[in-house]
Protein backbone atom coordinates (compact mmCIF):
# COMPACT_ATOMS: atom_id res chain seq x y z
CA UNK A 1 0.00 0.00 0.00
CA UNK A 2 2.47 2.54 0.33
CA UNK A 3 4.80 1.79 -2.91
CA UNK A 4 1.61 3.11 -4.53
CA UNK A 5 1.08 6.11 -1.83
CA UNK A 6 4.12 7.13 -3.01
CA UNK A 7 4.22 6.83 -6.62
CA UNK A 8 1.09 9.00 -6.77
CA UNK A 9 2.71 11.63 -4.45
CA UNK A 10 5.72 11.29 -7.05
CA UNK A 11 2.85 11.99 -10.58
CA UNK A 12 1.33 14.88 -7.93
CA UNK A 13 4.93 16.71 -7.75
CA UNK A 14 5.48 16.01 -11.91
CA UNK A 15 2.45 17.46 -12.78
CA UNK A 16 2.82 20.45 -9.87
CA UNK A 17 6.38 20.89 -11.34
CA UNK A 18 4.75 20.82 -15.34
CA UNK A 19 2.21 23.39 -14.17
CA UNK A 20 4.42 25.54 -12.72
CA UNK A 21 7.09 25.42 -15.77
CA UNK A 22 4.06 25.78 -17.82
CA UNK A 23 3.85 29.58 -15.54
CA UNK A 24 6.90 30.23 -15.85
CA UNK A 25 7.41 29.82 -19.72
CA UNK A 26 4.16 31.73 -19.98
CA UNK A 27 4.81 34.38 -18.06
CA UNK A 28 8.24 34.68 -20.05
CA UNK A 29 6.18 34.82 -23.19
CA UNK A 30 4.03 37.85 -21.71
CA UNK A 31 6.86 39.41 -20.76
CA UNK A 32 8.47 39.17 -24.02
CA UNK A 33 5.79 40.06 -25.86
CA UNK A 34 5.13 42.90 -23.83
CA UNK A 35 8.63 43.78 -24.32
CA UNK A 36 8.72 43.51 -27.99
CA UNK A 37 5.54 45.67 -27.87
CA UNK A 38 6.96 48.33 -26.06
CA UNK A 39 9.62 48.16 -28.22
CA UNK A 40 7.69 48.92 -31.92
CA UNK A 41 5.75 51.76 -29.57
CA UNK A 42 9.38 53.46 -28.88
CA UNK A 43 10.33 53.14 -32.47
CA UNK A 44 6.94 54.20 -33.37
CA UNK A 45 7.25 57.05 -31.42
CA UNK A 46 10.47 57.96 -32.01
CA UNK A 47 9.97 57.35 -35.73
CA UNK A 48 7.04 59.96 -35.70
CA UNK A 49 9.52 62.59 -33.42
CA UNK A 50 11.96 62.34 -36.42
CA UNK A 51 8.81 62.78 -38.97
CA UNK A 52 7.62 65.71 -36.82
CA UNK A 53 11.57 67.29 -36.50
CA UNK A 54 11.64 66.78 -40.47
CA UNK A 55 8.60 68.91 -40.84
CA UNK A 56 9.20 71.21 -38.72
CA UNK A 57 12.52 71.33 -40.43
CA UNK A 58 11.14 71.97 -43.59
CA UNK A 59 8.83 74.00 -42.59
CA UNK A 60 11.13 76.55 -41.11
CA UNK A 61 13.50 76.27 -44.45
CA UNK A 62 9.97 77.40 -46.28
CA UNK A 63 9.41 80.20 -44.14
CA UNK A 64 13.22 81.37 -44.37
CA UNK A 65 12.97 80.80 -48.45
CA UNK A 66 9.51 82.79 -48.19
CA UNK A 67 10.83 85.63 -46.36
CA UNK A 68 13.78 86.17 -48.19
CA UNK A 69 11.54 86.41 -51.31
CA UNK A 70 9.09 88.48 -49.79
CA UNK A 71 8.61 91.62 -51.58
CA UNK A 72 8.97 93.29 -47.65
CA UNK A 73 12.14 91.91 -46.83
CA UNK A 74 13.77 94.79 -48.57
CA UNK A 75 12.25 97.35 -45.82
CA UNK A 76 13.66 95.86 -43.01
CA UNK A 77 15.71 97.82 -40.67
CA UNK A 78 19.14 95.65 -39.69
CA UNK A 79 21.57 96.81 -36.79
CA UNK A 80 24.72 97.39 -38.18
CA UNK A 81 26.44 98.80 -34.76
CA UNK A 82 24.47 97.64 -31.84
CA UNK A 83 24.74 100.73 -29.31
CA UNK A 84 22.31 101.00 -25.88
CA UNK A 85 21.97 103.76 -23.38
CA UNK A 86 19.88 101.73 -20.58
CA UNK A 87 16.54 100.90 -22.40
CA UNK A 88 16.81 102.91 -24.99
CA UNK A 89 18.38 101.62 -28.42
CA UNK A 90 20.66 104.31 -30.20
CA UNK A 91 21.90 101.29 -32.54
CA UNK A 92 23.43 102.28 -36.16
CA UNK A 93 20.83 100.83 -38.71
CA UNK A 94 21.13 100.55 -42.77
CA UNK A 95 18.50 103.06 -42.14
CA UNK A 96 21.03 105.61 -40.16
CA UNK A 97 23.76 104.80 -43.12
CA UNK A 98 22.09 105.79 -46.59
CA UNK A 99 20.39 108.93 -44.86
CA UNK A 100 24.56 109.60 -43.99
CA UNK A 101 25.64 108.73 -47.39
CA UNK A 102 23.20 111.05 -48.76
CA UNK A 103 24.29 113.50 -46.42
CA UNK A 104 27.46 113.32 -47.42
CA UNK A 105 26.85 113.10 -51.25
CA UNK A 106 25.08 116.40 -50.75
CA UNK A 107 27.58 118.18 -48.89
CA UNK A 108 30.23 116.74 -51.10
CA UNK A 109 28.42 117.75 -54.70
CA UNK A 110 27.82 121.14 -53.11
CA UNK A 111 31.20 122.21 -51.69
CA UNK A 112 33.00 120.46 -55.04
CA UNK A 113 30.20 122.64 -57.18
CA UNK A 114 30.82 125.98 -56.04
CA UNK A 115 34.63 125.84 -54.80
CA UNK A 116 35.90 127.66 -57.78
CA UNK A 117 32.96 129.16 -58.79
CA UNK A 118 33.86 130.13 -62.58
CA UNK A 119 32.68 132.47 -65.17
CA UNK A 120 31.84 129.66 -67.45
CA UNK A 121 30.31 126.78 -64.83
CA UNK A 122 31.24 123.75 -65.51
CA UNK A 123 29.17 120.69 -65.24
CA UNK A 124 29.25 119.98 -61.59
CA UNK A 125 28.63 124.21 -60.89
CA UNK A 126 26.08 124.03 -63.59
CA UNK A 127 23.98 121.21 -62.02
CA UNK A 128 24.48 123.14 -58.79
CA UNK A 129 23.17 126.55 -60.00
CA UNK A 130 20.20 124.77 -61.78
CA UNK A 131 19.36 123.01 -58.38
CA UNK A 132 20.12 126.42 -56.82
CA UNK A 133 17.60 128.22 -58.95
CA UNK A 134 14.54 125.58 -58.79
CA UNK A 135 14.07 125.77 -55.71
CA UNK A 136 14.37 129.34 -55.88
CA UNK A 137 11.62 130.07 -57.97
CA UNK A 138 9.55 127.28 -55.94
CA UNK A 139 9.98 129.79 -53.22
CA UNK A 140 8.98 133.07 -54.63
CA UNK A 141 6.61 131.30 -56.92
CA UNK A 142 4.44 129.54 -53.07
CA UNK A 143 5.43 131.87 -50.51
CA UNK A 144 6.89 135.33 -52.36
CA UNK A 145 10.49 137.17 -51.21
CA UNK A 146 9.62 136.86 -48.04
CA UNK A 147 9.83 133.03 -48.00
CA UNK A 148 13.66 133.31 -49.17
CA UNK A 149 14.72 133.25 -45.71
CA UNK A 150 13.25 129.65 -45.48
CA UNK A 151 15.72 128.83 -48.84
CA UNK A 152 17.76 126.65 -46.41
CA UNK A 153 15.52 124.11 -45.29
CA UNK A 154 13.26 123.81 -48.15
CA UNK A 155 16.80 123.19 -50.65
CA UNK A 156 18.05 120.66 -47.63
CA UNK A 157 14.09 119.23 -47.56
CA UNK A 158 14.31 118.67 -51.27
CA UNK A 159 17.84 117.60 -52.22
CA UNK A 160 17.82 114.97 -48.98
CA UNK A 161 14.75 113.38 -49.81
CA UNK A 162 15.48 113.33 -53.39
CA UNK A 163 19.05 111.81 -52.87
CA UNK A 164 17.30 109.24 -50.67
CA UNK A 165 14.98 108.15 -53.06
CA UNK A 166 17.17 107.93 -55.92
CA UNK A 167 19.87 105.72 -53.73
CA UNK A 168 16.82 103.79 -52.85
CA UNK A 169 16.84 102.56 -56.49
CA UNK A 170 19.56 101.57 -56.75
CA UNK A 171 20.37 97.86 -56.50
CA UNK A 172 21.47 96.17 -52.69
CA UNK A 173 20.74 99.46 -51.24
CA UNK A 174 17.38 100.69 -48.57
CA UNK A 175 15.77 103.41 -48.94
CA UNK A 176 15.57 105.32 -46.13
CA UNK A 177 12.12 107.31 -46.51
CA UNK A 178 10.02 104.03 -47.05
CA UNK A 179 10.48 103.87 -43.19
CA UNK A 180 7.19 105.98 -41.45
CA UNK A 181 9.88 106.96 -39.12
CA UNK A 182 11.56 108.48 -40.62
CA UNK A 183 9.44 110.43 -42.86
CA UNK A 184 7.17 111.62 -39.41
CA UNK A 185 10.49 113.01 -38.10
CA UNK A 186 10.96 115.18 -40.95
CA UNK A 187 6.92 116.28 -41.29
CA UNK A 188 7.49 117.02 -37.54
CA UNK A 189 10.53 118.85 -37.51
CA UNK A 190 8.67 121.16 -40.15
CA UNK A 191 5.64 121.42 -38.77
CA UNK A 192 7.69 122.99 -35.34
CA UNK A 193 9.03 125.17 -37.61
CA UNK A 194 6.39 126.04 -39.40
CA UNK A 195 3.80 126.79 -35.52
CA UNK A 196 6.98 128.25 -34.37
CA UNK A 197 7.54 130.89 -37.05
CA UNK A 198 3.36 131.90 -37.34
CA UNK A 199 3.28 132.18 -33.31
CA UNK A 200 6.68 134.46 -33.62
CA UNK A 201 5.17 136.28 -36.37
CA UNK A 202 1.50 136.83 -35.81
CA UNK A 203 1.50 135.62 -32.11
CA UNK A 204 -1.13 133.95 -30.36
CA UNK A 205 -4.26 135.39 -31.44
CA UNK A 206 -3.02 135.79 -35.45
CA UNK A 207 -1.86 132.10 -34.61
CA UNK A 208 -5.65 131.49 -33.82
CA UNK A 209 -7.16 133.54 -36.11
CA UNK A 210 -5.17 130.90 -39.38
CA UNK A 211 -7.86 128.56 -38.10
CA UNK A 212 -11.27 131.01 -38.83
CA UNK A 213 -11.40 132.61 -41.74
CA UNK A 214 -13.22 136.08 -42.12
CA UNK A 215 -16.13 136.57 -43.10
CA UNK A 216 -17.55 132.88 -41.72
CA UNK A 217 -21.46 133.82 -40.16
CA UNK A 218 -20.78 133.27 -36.43
CA UNK A 219 -22.96 130.45 -35.66
CA UNK A 220 -20.97 128.11 -38.00
CA UNK A 221 -17.20 129.49 -36.51
CA UNK A 222 -16.85 126.63 -33.90
CA UNK A 223 -17.54 124.30 -36.38
CA UNK A 224 -15.18 126.33 -39.15
CA UNK A 225 -12.42 126.79 -36.22
CA UNK A 226 -12.82 123.14 -34.77
CA UNK A 227 -12.15 121.86 -38.96
CA UNK A 228 -9.56 124.04 -39.91
CA UNK A 229 -7.37 123.01 -36.52
CA UNK A 230 -7.71 119.34 -36.97
CA UNK A 231 -6.58 119.94 -40.74
CA UNK A 232 -3.24 121.66 -39.34
CA UNK A 233 -2.60 119.30 -37.21
CA UNK A 234 -2.84 116.49 -39.21
CA UNK A 235 -0.12 117.91 -41.98
CA UNK A 236 2.76 115.84 -40.14
CA UNK A 237 0.71 112.76 -40.39
CA UNK A 238 -0.49 113.57 -44.35
CA UNK A 239 3.14 114.30 -45.32
CA UNK A 240 5.05 111.82 -43.88
CA UNK A 241 2.45 109.01 -45.21
CA UNK A 242 1.96 110.09 -48.66
CA UNK A 243 6.09 110.00 -48.95
CA UNK A 244 6.53 106.51 -47.35
CA UNK A 245 3.56 105.32 -48.77
CA UNK A 246 4.67 105.91 -52.37
CA UNK A 247 8.08 104.80 -52.01
CA UNK A 248 6.73 101.46 -50.33
CA UNK A 249 4.33 100.75 -52.77
CA UNK A 250 6.95 101.77 -55.43
CA UNK A 251 9.47 99.14 -54.31
CA UNK A 252 6.74 96.54 -53.47
CA UNK A 253 5.60 96.50 -57.27
CA UNK A 254 8.84 96.34 -58.90
CA UNK A 255 10.05 93.04 -56.14
CA UNK A 256 7.09 91.69 -57.06
CA UNK A 257 7.52 92.06 -61.08
CA UNK A 258 10.94 90.72 -61.02
CA UNK A 259 9.81 87.98 -58.93
CA UNK A 260 7.53 87.27 -62.37
CA UNK A 261 10.34 87.29 -64.56
CA UNK A 262 12.24 84.59 -62.46
CA UNK A 263 9.29 82.41 -62.08
CA UNK A 264 8.30 82.58 -65.73
CA UNK A 265 11.53 81.66 -67.33
CA UNK A 266 14.04 83.78 -70.25
CA UNK A 267 10.88 82.91 -73.22
CA UNK A 268 7.33 84.28 -70.94
CA UNK A 269 9.52 86.15 -68.82
CA UNK A 270 10.42 89.14 -71.27
CA UNK A 271 7.18 90.92 -71.11
CA UNK A 272 7.42 91.13 -67.48
CA UNK A 273 11.35 92.21 -67.92
CA UNK A 274 10.32 95.10 -70.71
CA UNK A 275 7.35 96.17 -67.76
CA UNK A 276 9.65 96.46 -65.21
CA UNK A 277 11.95 98.54 -67.32
CA UNK A 278 9.09 101.24 -67.96
CA UNK A 279 8.32 101.09 -63.89
CA UNK A 280 11.80 101.45 -63.09
CA UNK A 281 11.86 104.39 -65.20
CA UNK A 282 8.50 105.66 -63.72
CA UNK A 283 9.35 105.11 -59.78
CA UNK A 284 11.92 107.14 -60.64
CA UNK A 285 9.87 109.69 -61.90
CA UNK A 286 8.23 109.29 -58.51
CA UNK A 287 11.33 109.44 -56.36
CA UNK A 288 12.01 113.19 -58.19
CA UNK A 289 7.59 113.79 -57.83
CA UNK A 290 7.50 112.78 -54.49
CA UNK A 291 10.49 115.61 -53.28
CA UNK A 292 9.20 117.92 -55.08
CA UNK A 293 5.61 117.38 -53.57
CA UNK A 294 6.82 117.50 -49.99
CA UNK A 295 9.01 120.91 -50.43
CA UNK A 296 5.83 122.27 -52.50
CA UNK A 297 3.28 122.04 -49.53
CA UNK A 298 5.99 122.89 -47.06
CA UNK A 299 6.76 125.96 -48.74
CA UNK A 300 2.45 125.90 -48.99
CA UNK A 301 1.90 125.87 -45.34
CA UNK A 302 4.54 128.45 -44.79
CA UNK A 303 2.87 130.96 -46.87
CA UNK A 304 -0.62 130.28 -45.12
CA UNK A 305 1.34 131.75 -41.72
CA UNK A 306 2.49 135.03 -43.48
CA UNK A 307 -1.39 136.04 -45.53
CA UNK A 308 -3.96 136.46 -43.07
CA UNK A 309 -7.73 135.23 -43.57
Amino acid sequence: MSKPIFEEKNLDNIKNNNSGNKLVEKSKNQSSESHNHQALESHDHQALESHDDSDQIHQTQDHQAHEEHSPLTQFEIKKIIEFKIGNIDLSFTNSALYMLIATFLIISFMITATRKKLLIPNRFQTCAEGLYNFVNDLIKGSIGEEGEKFFPLIFSLFSFILLCNVLGMTPYSFTSTSQIAVTLAIAMLCFLIITTYAIARNGIGGFLHMFLPSGVPWWMAPVIFLIELFSFLIRPITLSVRLFANMVAGHVLLKVIAGFIISLGVVFGTLPFAFSIIMTGFELFVAVLQAYIFAILVCAYLSETMKAH
